[in-house]
């Protein structure tokens, strides 16, 4: 269970009505007056909310000697490679992972990115196929479905909730469409029951790219265990993290063994070259390090959410930032980020770039995330003009491909959305946290002044 400071209970109420401000009304105090609290801003001069205060050093903090023993367990044992022992550390991390994740099995890969290529090839999507996905996201997403030949559809935002606007996604789908590859950004969920309901009218697979979302839940059930496939990232900022890593989770274990043998180089556990396969094995001591962290996941886990509702909390009563949305059947989220909008307008026009200036002479590292939305990177053009793509699909199809690239709402969340790189900063305090609303409080009482700037 959670705290007494954030049951469970509260937290699942609060999400499910869209706010988390309920869930932690009970730890925040009514505010003070605001304009007491507003002094000098740093930018021009005034002391900062937060000086010289670091936040929890994200993954370092985690280092302790559980972690450091499992290490050199691994190490002395000269198992260093998964295929020299059925018991050795990764085969170990992957049982001791789908059991967190409450899955039948896991395949441990060597990055994220390698986990969503793994599944698309597993499902049999390639050449002339379509997988729809999420112009908002790290490009590890498209290259999944590129590095099969297949066609990444991009559909476009829901804007409040930076997540792929169920609408648009059944918009785009046509007769090629084999599968949705819904993006948890931020480490929430998507909006999963719709999602599913897309997938199920029109005969779809849905491989979830939780490469963010370790933990996080939707009605009972963990990210990653609601579609066919679920794929996470263990790289260094993530909130189960060992460098670079990936795993694939799911409850099909015939499927699941057609992941094992393409991650295998095309080759099954019983020794049969059986299909084509690239070689993305995790290595034993990325499974140490992660199976090191293990004994603390779910303490850390909670803290980021309870901290994540103390701070959404607080921001109810600045208008001009709203945190992101979260859909109903939230249960908890990863808060690898934790993300809000900013609106110029309500901050008496001081544009994004000025308001991060200010906020981080204060202190607080806030900043934006994604510049740009993948349909504006090069990477279209390159595969339009491509001699295997011009063979794969028709060129009435990459004609369209080209002009239904525009994904407007994804550009709005470039140009409004505010991040906190939430993996550490929310381990902190929740007296630590209260310096980030504070400086926003302190940003947005003074905000005429920053017109000066």
């Amino acid at each position: 269970m959670m705290s007494d400071a954030l049951t469970r209970r509260q937290f699942v109420a609060a999400v499910s009505a869209g706010s988390l401000a309920a869930a932690a009304s009970k730890t925040v105090p009514a505010y003070a007056n605001l304009t007491k609290k507003a002094s000098q801003l740093a930018l021009l001069g005034g002391e900062p909310v937060r000086k010289n205060k670091p936040w929890p050093d994200w993954p370092r903090c985690c280092w302790d000697e559980t972690l450091t023993d499992s290490l050199l367990k691994t190490a002395k044992s000269g198992i260093w490679c998964r295929i020299q022992s059925a018991s050795g550390t990764v085969p170990t991390f992957e049982k001791e992972y789908a059991k967190l994740m409450g899955a039948k099995s896991c395949v441990a890969t060597g990055a994220g990115t390698q986990a969503l290529h793994t599944c698309v090839e597993a499902l049999g999507i390639g050449p002339g196929d379509e997988v729809i996905t999420s112009p908002y996201t790290d490009p590890g997403t498209i290259q999944g479905i590129l590095s099969a030949r297949a066609l990444p559809v991009l559909a476009d935002l829901d804007v409040e909730s930076y997540q792929l606007d169920p609408a648009d996604v059944e918009r785009k789908i046509n007769e090629n469409t084999r599968a949705i590859m819904p993006v948890h950004m931020m480490g929430q969920p998507c909006d999963m029951d719709s999602i599913m309901a897309i997938a199920k009218r029109h005969n779809l697979r849905v491989i979830e790219d939780a490469c963010q979302a370790h933990l996080a839940e939707h009605r009972g059930r963990k990210l990653g265990t609601i579609g066919d496939l679920g794929c996470f990232s263990f790289q260094s900022s993530k909130t189960l993290a060992c460098g670079e890593g990936g795993g694939i989770i799911g409850n099909d274990e015939q499927l699941m063994e057609r992941c094992y043998t393409v991650h295998n180089h095309g080759t099954s556990r019983k020794g049969r070259t059986e299909l084509i396969g690239p070689k993305y094995r995790m290595n034993e001591f990325e499974a140490a390090v992660l199976l090191g962290q293990f004994p603390g996941v779910i303490k850390r886990w909670r803290r980021r959410n309870e901290n994540a509702a103390y701070l959404t909390a607080r921001m109810k009563d600045i208008p001009g930032l709203t945190p992101q949305k979260l859909y109903p059947g939230t249960e908890s989220g990863s808060f690898y980020l934790y993300t809000m909008s900013y609106h110029k307008d309500r901050f008496d026009g001081v544009n994004r770039a000025t308001f991060l200036k200010a906020i981080r002479a204060e202190g607080i590292g806030l900043s934006e995330y994604i510049a740009q939305g993948l349909h504006r990177e090069p990477w279209i053009d390159e595969i339009l003009n491509s001699k295997v793509y011009k063979t794969m699909y028709s060129p009435e199809r990459l004609r369209r491909y080209s002009e239904e690239r525009n994904c407007p709402n994804c550009d709005r969340v470039c140009e409004e959305m505010v991040m906190l790189w939430a993996s550490g900063p929310l381990l902190a305090s929740q007296e630590e946290v209260a310096d980030i609303a504070d400086a926003i409080e302190k940003v947005y009482e003074n905000r005429a002044k920053l017109r000066q700037v």
